[in-house]
């Protein structure tokens, strides 16, 4: 397959507006590289860039270390999958799998076996004679993922796949395509604006705003060690939840109060608050929801009285989403919990999952 490098890559239209700015990855041989963010963000810009169907204005492109700037899409090796699968209507299944191979002038025998071993790989065998009209979006979707195989190319781009297929489907396709990079071997960049299938299918994730890398990790560091506000509110259902507090310090001891709470930090966390200085500043609490409990009757450290707004039950578990002060917490609880809507609750914080943000420049101090 390849390694992919992109350096300094930025994307400007002739009206000034810069789509993707000083853009830099290295993607290893066989890596699932996902391109995740807000619609708007540049993910896709970037991989039309990468795939040849949009200039790179600035910046070095390359492919096993070969600069293909200026190298032709066709030319690139490169496969990709639409959103909206771009399948020829008049033609089979087949003759739609096949026909990239014919335009290359593949002989006859070989298109055939590759065809085949493309649709044994998706289960696709029993449906070669049919046209697209006569299949489901699922089985349409892996017949446009059976014609990119069927190239064996270099490089396989996704640009968001599956978000014309409902729920269930949805999660089907996950599998399928991570069986399929499995499989394959194959080097896949994928983009998305839903983070759950960014955190299921990436090795690494590149979560992107307003044209700019905002953090390249691993989907378990993403979510436990985000960078920034944003980060941590993007990566996450429900998202994070935003506390504003200020820091108080005594000693080498440091709290946060939020509303008239204070919550003890343990004392890795509150080493980082006091060396930053802190000390009076306004920050930005962070909690997920499951990192919030009902608290015991006894509790009173690191506790939060909250009024619920609404209760949402979603089968084995429930989400209450109230507010204190100002503040709106979401918390994750056992659908077992006879709490309603209007009731006054305690919860307690896992003080050892805070996450603390700056105010001003909402970096992180610590996760």
């Amino acid at each position: 397959m390849a390694r992919l490098s992109l350096k300094n890559i930025c994307k400007e239209y002739p009206n000034g507006y810069q789509a993707v700015k000083n853009f830099n990855l290295e993607i290893a041989d066989q890596e699932f590289i996902i391109f995740v963010g807000p619609s708007g963000c540049g993910k896709s810009t970037t991989l039309r860039m990468i795939a040849g169907l949009e200039d790179i204005s600035s910046g070095e492109f390359k492919i096993d270390d070969v600069l293909v700037n200026d190298i032709e899409s066709k030319d690139r090796d490169i496969a990709m999958v639409f959103q909206n699968y771009a399948l020829y209507p008049h033609m089979t299944v087949y003759d739609n799998m096949a026909f990239g191979l014919k335009l290359r002038k593949t002989p006859k025998a070989e298109i055939d076996k590759m065809v085949r071993e493309a649709a044994r790989i998706l289960d696709l065998e029993r449906l070669l004679d049919r046209k697209p009209a006569a299949l489901s979006g699922g089985q349409r979707q892996r017949v446009a993922m059976g014609r990119a195989i069927v190239r064996n190319p270099k490089v396989f781009l996704m640009d968001e796949p599956l978000s014309n297929l409902d729920a269930k489907l949805r999660v089907q396709m996950r599998t399928e395509i991570s069986k399929l990079h499995k499989r394959l071997g194959a080097t896949i960049i994928y983009v998305t604006h839903d983070q759950t299938e960014a955190m299921t299918l990436g090795t690494r994730i590149v979560v992107m705003k307003d044209g700019v890398i905002q953090q390249v990790d691993s989907p378990q560091n993403l979510y436990n060690k985000p960078c920034n506000v944003f980060v941590a509110g993007f990566i996450g259902s429900p998202q994070m939840n935003f506390l504003e507090a200020e820091c108080v310090v005594s000693g080498k001891k440091a709290e946060l109060k939020i509303g008239d709470v204070m919550i003890t930090l343990p004392e890795e966390k509150a080493e980082k608050l006091i060396r930053g200085k802190y000390d009076g500043k306004k920050v930005i609490a962070g909690i997920r929801p499951e990192d919030v409990t009902l608290a015991a009757n006894n509790a009173k450290d690191n506790v939060l009285q909250c009024t619920v707004n609404v209760y949402e039950l979603l089968g084995s578990e429930a989400y209450l989403y109230t507010e204190s002060g100002t503040n709106q917490l979401t918390a994750r609880v056992s659908s077992a919990t006879d709490i309603k809507a209007g009731d006054t609750v305690t919860f307690e914080l896992d003080t050892t999952k805070i996450h603390v943000f700056d105010k001003e420049t909402e970096e992180t101090i610590t996760n």
